[in-house]
């Protein structure tokens, strides 16, 4: 006699079947992804901020209500004041940004590829890295004024350190096993580099990138309350000589979601880039 082997149920001597309860596998990652999640807690945040200004909580002398915001975002917008200072502030933040990232990148091959390399450079930047640029500034104002030069060196000096240190990980991260192929199969230094160093440093650099990004935002914040005449800091400076607070609030806010738009972005990137592996946020 043929038996049918039901899942959860055992027959007995072909007489009776005996039910055995089924084992759910436990999940032990994060679990699925959630639609929008990323959203999530900015909303929450702006839910908690609407009810303490609405109940009182939030006196608005300290910090203006979300509407209010809103209202003085369409006045600075009407009179122009809002998208020449934010054109002016991403000028300075991308040219910081790029010379940081180039400099980071061709640093972290030169100490990550060469022992001579890691002698000369490594000891230096890991001084640099103790080192907030923030405290560089006064130096730098002696040496390069106060002018856009001063600036973009600043945003620049705060993004190459997070790049350089991912960049140099990843590159000493890499397998030898793919070394020893290369190696085996004769490849070019430059060969070498293309097809196995840099594919193999992608993901180190990635994550320094989205260090180096929100780094640019920060110094930009303290550079432009330096003797500016433009961009989103000196706006907020210029209002806390008038007490304005809903203006350094727009400001901050501005601040707040062009770092989590360009985190966002890289973020993006790196999915795309790295959709090979396999990790626990897949």
């Amino acid at each position: 006699m043929t038996q049918l082997a039901i899942p959860g149920i055992r027959a007995d001597h072909g007489r009776r079947a005996v039910v055995q309860p089924v084992r759910r596998r436990r999940r032990l990652g994060p679990g699925r992804q959630i639609k929008f999640g990323a959203a999530i807690g900015p909303v929450l945040l702006l839910i908690s901020w609407s009810i303490g200004s609405a109940t009182g909580l939030l006196d608005p002398r300290i910090l203006s209500a979300p509407w209010t915001v809103v209202t003085t975002t369409g006045d600075l917008i009407a009179d122009g004041r809002l998208q020449s200072n934010l054109l002016t502030s991403a000028q300075r933040a991308l040219a910081g940004l790029g010379l940081g990232i180039l400099l980071g990148t061709v640093l972290a091959l030169l100490s990550g590829l060469s022992r001579v390399g890691e002698a000369i450079l490594d000891g230096p930047i890991q001084i640099k890295r103790a080192i907030p640029s923030l405290a560089l500034l006064p130096l730098l104002i002696l040496w390069l004024g106060i002018g856009e030069t001063m600036k973009v060196v600043t945003i620049t000096l705060g993004v190459f350190v997070p790049i350089y240190i991912h960049t140099h990980n990843g590159l000493r991260t890499i397998d030898s096993r793919y070394v020893e192929l290369a190696e085996t199969v004769g490849l070019s230094r430059w060969h070498f580099i293309r097809r196995v160093v840099l594919p193999g440093a992608l993901p180190g650099f990635l994550l320094g990138l989205r260090f180096a990004v929100t780094g640019a935002w920060l110094a930009l914040v303290v550079v432009e309350q330096i003797n500016s005449t433009s961009g989103i800091g000196y706006m907020m400076e210029l209002a806390r000589t008038y007490g304005q607070t809903d203006i350094i609030i727009v400001g901050l806010v501005l601040y707040g979601a062009l770092g989590l738009l360009s985190d966002g972005a890289v973020r993006l990137v790196q999915r795309k880039a790295l959709s090979w592996r396999r990790t626990l946020a897949d």
